[in-house]
């Protein structure tokens, strides 16, 4: 397994790995260079909705 991520990843893409139980899962990452809010924003916007969505 460890050939696929090497395979798939270069230092610009990170990968988060995970294995639970017999299943190991890798998840990418990619970030767009044309974004027009940051992940914290993002973030924000997220768990304000949620919250919102919860509550009503």
């Amino acid at each position: 397994m460890k050939n696929a991520v090497n395979e798939t990843n270069t230092p610009e893409t990170p990968a988060l790995v995970k294995t639970i139980g017999k299943t190991t899962y890798i998840v990418n990452v990619h970030f767009s260079e044309t974004a027009r809010e940051t992940v914290a924003d993002k973030l924000k916007r997220l768990i304000s909705t949620d919250s919102e969505l919860r509550e009503g």
